[in-house]
């Protein structure tokens, strides 16, 4: 598939892989965000050049609606065609049971989990509105909907929970308009995610109690991703695709 994808959290993990690998599945413009980590993001889109693609860095607070109006705006600008978005900017608290979850911290999970992604997807639709061609998002929620997380991130589970249930209204509401809808939930993917929630080694760990036996990449995500994505998929919409080892 042709066009322009953006791509929100790209300046490591999952996003970074997607924005690397996306020109060899026909994107030939990307736009990688960050929130923070800017030398991350011109690390991505140096290696996205390198392979002809043209790259726009784009910095945004996804959990500021001006923020984000703003991305879209310079998104808006760039020379029209076929959109997709990879909605991908998440965070993750220091693991911790109920009592570690005040308001303050479960507040800030949900501002950029959910209703950051909410608002991204809320203003990519209106470009591909306007644009006229239909477009993909794939929004990224978690295995940990699935499973609660419990001892560990039940806040983080809860606004992957909320990404599901806002992938599946988002899809239905989107099918009319040629604009297709999904999410994959990873799994144990090895990944500094966990390192930022405090367990370094959390994939080494528990990627072997998976069935497949290890813990899953970031590439593997990104291709089930651009798979979504592209036209090879193009009568799935409304599908949650679990990459999580058969956990």
């Amino acid at each position: 598939m042709s066009g322009l994808l953006v791509i929100t959290g790209a300046s490591a993990g999952i996003g970074a892989a997607t924005a690397r690998l996306a020109p060899a599945h026909g994107w030939a413009r990307v736009v990688v965000h960050y929130g923070r980590d800017r030398d991350g993001a011109e690390a991505v889109a140096a290696d996205v050049r390198a392979t002809g693609a043209e790259v726009h860095v784009m910095q945004a607070d996804v959990a500021d609606p001006g923020a984000v109006a703003a991305l879209f705006d310079q998104v808006g600008a760039l020379p029209p065609g076929p959109l997709g978005l990879v909605n991908n900017a998440g965070i993750v608290a220091p693991t911790g049971s109920l009592a570690d979850l005040t308001p303050d911290r479960v507040r800030q999970v949900f501002a950029v989990n959910v209703l950051g992604a909410i608002e991204v997807a809320r203003q990519a639709v209106g470009i591909m509105r306007a644009r006229g061609h239909g477009g993909g998002i794939v929004n990224i929620s978690s295995a940990a909907a699935r499973l609660g997380s419990a001892n560990q991130y039940v806040d983080y589970a809860a606004s992957k929970g909320a990404i599901d249930t806002f992938t599946l209204g988002l899809a239905d509401e989107l099918a009319p308009e040629g604009i297709r809808v999904n999410a994959i939930r990873p799994g144990i993917i090895d990944t500094a995610l966990h390192g930022k929630g405090g367990l370094p080694d959390r994939a080494k760990q528990l990627g072997p109690t998976a069935p497949l036996g290890r813990a899953g990449t970031a590439e593997e995500c990104a291709e089930a991703i651009l798979w979504l994505l592209s036209d090879h998929a193009s009568y799935v919409t409304r599908s949650i695709l679990d990459v999580a080892g058969g956990r």
